[in-house]
């Protein structure tokens, strides 16, 4: 899979993917990830990327020719399956999203910043628009971040143990069920005895059952 990754900021997005998951994703030849300098198709001698809105107001707007020539580079060498645009007013990502994303091949991100972007990339360029939640961020490259991470260790081989996405929060609209580890007890506080148990079919069942009365308890919409 490749994620190419369009950001004015791309010294913010380095560091989450040069550790841990993602950084051994990458050296595995399971993904390619590429920040893309959006200054690099900047305008005049400052390559400027961003004006003043059209009718006035607050705020400086991403300009549509450094955007459409980037993507159109990007276009010219392979093909794309989405192009996304991380917004605030974008669809609300969600596991099932992460899902489908993941088996794609290539996409582009585009990681808004200011007030936005030309209105006219959105409506020519971009396939799909995600926000993480509903507030606002100085840009989308955290977000763009967060996308990626939830997509890339869904790829097959890229977590030790490939059950272990199969089991998180919101792959089956539950939460996840609490979990133990060692000692056993502590400040005689006791793990649940099923937990010791080694009957595998038990513990399932205890598990499903937990996970249902956690996500009743916290996120009953899931159930709907």
């Amino acid at each position: 899979m490749r994620i190419d990754i369009i950001t004015v900021l791309p010294e913010l997005l380095r560091s989450p993917f040069e550790h841990s998951i993602l950084k051994r994703a990458q050296n595995k030849g399971l993904v390619e990830v590429n920040l893309i300098d959006l200054r690099d198709y900047g305008l005049g001698k400052h390559k400027q990327v961003d004006d003043y809105a059209f009718g006035g107001g607050a705020g400086m707007v991403m300009m549509i020719e450094p955007i459409a020539n980037c993507i159109n580079k990007l276009k010219a060498e392979r093909s794309y399956d989405e192009i996304i645009y991380m917004t605030p007013d974008g669809e609300t990502f969600n596991q099932q999203t992460a899902n489908s994303l993941s088996l794609l091949k290539h996409i582009i991100i585009l990681s808004g910043h200011y007030k936005g972007v030309d209105e006219r990339i959105r409506e020519h360029f971009i396939t799909k628009e995600i926000s993480i939640g509903d507030y606002v961020l100085s840009g989308g490259e955290l977000p763009a971040a967060v996308v990626s991470d939830a997509i890339i260790r869904l790829i097959p081989g890229v977590l030790n143990d490939e059950t272990s996405a199969l089991t998180d929060s919101f792959q089956d609209n539950l939460l996840a069920p609490p979990v133990y580890t060692r000692p056993a007890e502590y400040n005689g506080w006791k793990i649940p005895d099923i937990l010791l148990s080694g009957h595998e079919k038990n513990i399932d069942k205890w598990r499903h059952e937990k996970a249902v009365e956690r996500t009743t308890k916290r996120r009953p919409d899931l159930l709907k």
